[in-house]
């Protein structure tokens, strides 16, 4: 246990991963044991943990232990979906002895860190931040129970915690060359950077940041002076917070305050890091946006059995592999719905946060078309959604529970609930088609695609995110022509949607049924195609690479 109290890894760091990285997420995915993650975030960020382990690289993690983690994904009695919030008790973390005193709202507030090992899910240390403990009182002991709080002030709590209260742990562990900020929430890390280095341009020196959305809910914006009375800058004069973040209204761009005080920073796809440049270019004090494509770890999503009859080339065993992988996941379905799915029948999935710009019933748009699709007696179709709405967005709850009532009567139609690790793993193992129906270009990388064709799931998706730098049409994938951004959303969804059923019926479903050598192909030319590159590997050697290396190019 003593060995927690300063940096320790239980390998022989690789040469080339050497300096020192502490990596800061609001959430991670780690394994479905650990329920601290809400989506894409956080299974990018647990892939990365992963991968920086299997490379020997010298990094750690710090993250926040969620009392009721996210949310668990449970139903009425009717079925609807009801947001259950459960206490949680993790065995597997350990004490570090390490306890941190932070300040919020200008209240004394305890943090304290316990150890996630390596030898536990495999991956780098991880230490996770909790302000649940005795020493605090009722008001502070609830920071760290919800990941993404409703209450503006508990998030910017959260922030704090994870920015200072993890920055003082990385102190008290020995120290890093670098903080890597995934997203902006541990932003106020900055501002302990400031306090412990003396300068913005030291901090620039040791902060980097990774930018994942170009939602206007994932770029936070708040008051300045309800920041500064929450002790979100540190006690850094507001006066000097302006000087350093170019902030002269009284709204705070976090993402734009990180890019100004990072001295490099990534999009999540070469498409995305198109957007962000076009999104902040504008902004004077700006450090370089580069793209670093998000990837998945592929030991961990993959099943090995269909890789291995992939590579031996033994097609009967691939095929029977991807029918019990089908199989496997139909149990589930049953269990949820009593409904009994057919292995020989196509089977798609669309599984991923309800969030608005996702579009999860742009499928249903025609319902009586969508209908006449799925019940065709020569040709059937399985169609299956899961995925969690963030629990107070009415709206995103509302399209989840329609889509439940909408297939309660229909035997091909299913709604799942607790869209999580081993869910998600069994989805992309048992589809035959993974479903994206983004509005272009608000998904900055999407990776659940890629673990899907690691499994021969197809992809059948909006070019955006991660997708146009894998798919092609008719070989690995099949990917909608591109629409006119510039229409407003209801016509750029109504094109979206003919183009997807029209492809759905011309090519996917006859393909499928009457080309099964040409779907084979498809598939494992898709599996073939996602590894390397869009493995976590790729990835975390890339952010050594291109990041935590990053030399500042002095201007005289």
């Amino acid at each position: 246990m003593e060995l927690y109290n300063r940096w320790y890894h239980p390998y022989d760091i690789d040469e080339k991963y050497n300096k020192r990285v502490a990596y800061f997420s609001m959430e991670y995915g780690i394994d479905q044991a650990f329920k601290i993650y809400s989506g894409g975030l956080g299974f990018l960020a647990g892939s990365h943990m992963r991968s920086a382990h299997d490379l020997r690289q010298n990094m750690i993690g710090i993250g926040i232990l969620w009392k009721y983690g996210y949310y668990d994904q449970v139903r009425n009695d009717d079925q609807t979906m009801r947001a259950q919030f459960q206490k949680k008790f993790y065995t597997f973390l350990e004490e570090t002895n390490i306890t941190v005193t932070i300040q919020v709202n200008n209240h004394p507030v305890k943090v304290k860190a316990l150890v996630l090992k390596p030898e536990v899910f495999g991956t780098i240390p991880m230490y996770f931040l909790t302000t649940d403990i005795p020493e605090n009182d009722y008001l502070a002991r609830t920071i760290t129970h919800r990941l993404y709080d409703p209450e503006v002030s508990t998030r910017i709590a959260q922030s704090i915690v994870l920015g200072i209260g993890g920055g003082k742990v990385v102190e008290a562990l020995g120290g890093a060359d670098l903080y890597h900020l995934n997203e902006g929430h541990a932003l106020p890390l900055a501002f302990y950077l400031l306090e412990k280095y003396g300068s913005a341009e030291e901090v620039r020196e040791h902060m980097v940041f990774t930018t994942h959305t170009p939602e206007k809910a994932g770029n936070e914006e708040h008051d300045i002076n309800f920041l500064d009375r929450m002790s979100f800058f540190n006690g850094t004069p507001l006066e000097e917070v302006r000087k350093l973040t170019l902030t002269d209204g009284h709204m705070f761009n976090h993402t734009l305050a990180a890019l100004r005080l990072s001295k490099v920073s990534n999009g999540v796809s070469q498409l995305h890091g198109e957007v962000a440049n076009q999104m902040w270019c504008e902004n004077e004090g700006i450090c370089e946006i580069k793209a670093i494509t998000n990837a998945q770890h592929a030991r961990y999503w993959s099943d090995e059995y269909l890789w291995g009859a992939l590579q031996s080339g033994n097609d009967q065993a691939f095929v029977q592999r991807k029918k019990e992988m089908k199989h496997q996941l139909f149990r589930t379905v049953a269990d949820q719905t009593g409904k009994l799915f057919n292995p020989e029948v196509l089977t798609i999935v669309w599984a991923r946060r309800f969030a608005a710009y996702k579009r999860a019933d742009l499928l249903i748009r025609d319902y009586e078309r969508f209908l006449k699709i799925i019940n065709n007696s020569e040709r059937p179709v399985q169609v299956i959604w899961a995925g969690k709405p963030y629990p107070f967005d009415e709206g995103a709850v509302a399209t989840f529970n329609r889509l439940v009532k909408l297939s309660i009567k229909q035997p091909n139609f299913a709604v799942l609930t607790g869209y999580e690790m081993e869910l998600s793993r069994k989805l992309k193992h048992g589809s035959d088609i993974w479903l994206n129906t983004p509005r272009r270009p608000r998904e900055a990388s999407g990776t659940s695609g890629m673990t899907a064709a690691m499994n021969g799931s197809v992809n059948f998706s909006v070019q955006d995110g991660w997708l146009p730098e894998f798919a092609r049409h008719g070989e690995n994938s099949f990917i909608l022509p591109i629409v006119d951004t510039t229409l407003p959303d209801q016509l750029q969804d109504s094109e979206d949607h003919k183009n997807m059923l029209d492809i759905l019926e011309n090519e996917i479903i006859p393909t499928y049924y009457y080309d099964r050598g040409k779907w084979l192909s498809i598939m494992k030319q898709g599996m073939y195609d996602v590894l390397p590159f869009f493995s976590s590997d790729r990835m975390a050697h890339e952010y050594y690479e291109k990041l935590y290396s990053y030399q500042t190019v002095m201007v005289y």
